[in-house]
C-alpha cells in the first residue's frame, strides 16, 4: 500500500493478490479495508472499480453493489452490461443474500435478529450521514447476529442484513450496545470520524480504538438470478481482522 497523504494508491500486484475469481463473466476481489469501491479524483489506481479498469485493460465495468470504504470483503463486478444487469436485477427483486463476520466491543451472549427502522439520525450529530434507529420515519430494517466467539470484551458475529439500509449493521450493532469495533462514527465518540477526516489516523485515536478500521467483513454474496440460476462469490478472511481476533487474550 503506497503511502499517500489521501488514502490508497492501489499498485497492480496488489490488486492482483485481492482477485478471488476471474473468468470471462466476472472479476471478483476480496477488498481490504480502507481501499474506496466508487471513482476518485485521485486517479484509476486510487480506486477499485478503477484498479480493476486499468488492469484488465478495459473501459467499463459493472459493480451493482458496493462496500463502504472501511469494510473489507468479497466486491463483484461484471465484464459485460448483460451480467451487470442480471445482478443489478437481483438486488432490485431483495433476492441477494449477504453475509458478513463482524467483531463487536462488547458481549452479545446469544443470537438476535433486530427489526428497527433505520433513518437519518435527528439527534445531535455533527456528521451528516449518521444514521439510526428512526421509529418516526426511518425504513423498515432488519439484521440477524449470531455469536461464535468470545474473547475479552469482544464478541466475534456472523450477522445476515436482510434489508439494505445505509450503515445498517453498524446502526443495529451499536443500537445493541456492542458497536462494530473500529467504528469511527458509531463507537465510542463520533468526534473521532471528524478528526479522521481531518487528519488521518493519529496515535490518539489508535489509544481509543482498536483497528485503523472498523471490524466489518462480507464473507459471501448469493444472487438468485430469475433465470433459476444461483450465483455465490466468496471471499478469504480479512487478514487484518483475524491478526486483532488472535490478539486478544483469550
Amino acid at each position: 500500500m503506497p503511502a499517500t497523504d489521501w488514502g490508497w494508491q492501489i499498485a497492480p500486484e496488489e490488486l492482483e493478490s485481492w482477485i478471488v475469481q476471474n473468468d470471462d463473466r466476472f472479476l471478483v476481489v476480496n477488498k481490504p479495508g480502507l481501499v474506496v469501491c466508487h471513482p476518485s479524483k485521485h486517479g484509476p489506481w486510487s480506486s477499485l472499480i478503477g484498479a480493476c479498469r486499468e488492469y484488465l485493460g478495459v473501459e467499463r465495468l459493472h459493480m451493482p453493489s458496493r462496500l463502504d470504504r472501511e469494510t473489507s470483503g468479497v466486491v463483484v463486478l461484471a465484464k459485460q452490461a448483460e451480467w451487470g444487469s442480471k445482478l443489478q436485477k437481483a438486488i432490485q427483486l431483495r433476492n441477494v443474500r449477504k453475509r458478513y463476520l463482524a467483531i463487536l466491543d462488547g458481549t452479545l451472549q446469544d443470537p438476535i435478529t433486530v427489526d428497527q427502522p433505520i433513518g437519518r439520525d435527528t439527534r445531535d450529530t455533527k456528521v451528516w450521514t449518521k444514521q439510526w434507529v428512526n421509529t418516526t420515519d426511518g425504513a423498515p430494517a432488519q439484521t440477524e447476529f449470531k455469536p461464535i466467539g468470545w474473547r475479552g470484551q469482544y464478541t466475534l458475529a456472523e450477522v445476515r442484513p436482510h434489508t439494505g439500509r445505509l450503515h445498517q449493521i453498524r446502526v443495529h450493532a451499536a443500537w445493541l450496545g456492542c458497536a462494530v469495533a473500529g467504528d469511527k462514527v458509531y463507537g465510542p465518540d463520533e468526534n473521532l470520524y471528524i478528526e479522521f477526516i481531518a487528519t488521518g489516523w493519529t496515535d490518539a485515536m489508535a489509544q481509543r480504538l482498536p483497528m485503523q478500521r472498523q471490524a466489518l467483513h462480507a464473507v459471501e454474496l448469493i444472487f438468485h438470478l430469475e433465470t433459476g440460476e444461483d450465483l455465490t462469490f466468496t471471499a478469504p478472511e480479512a487478514a487484518d481482522m483475524a491478526a486483532f481476533w488472535d490478539s486478544i487474550p483469550r
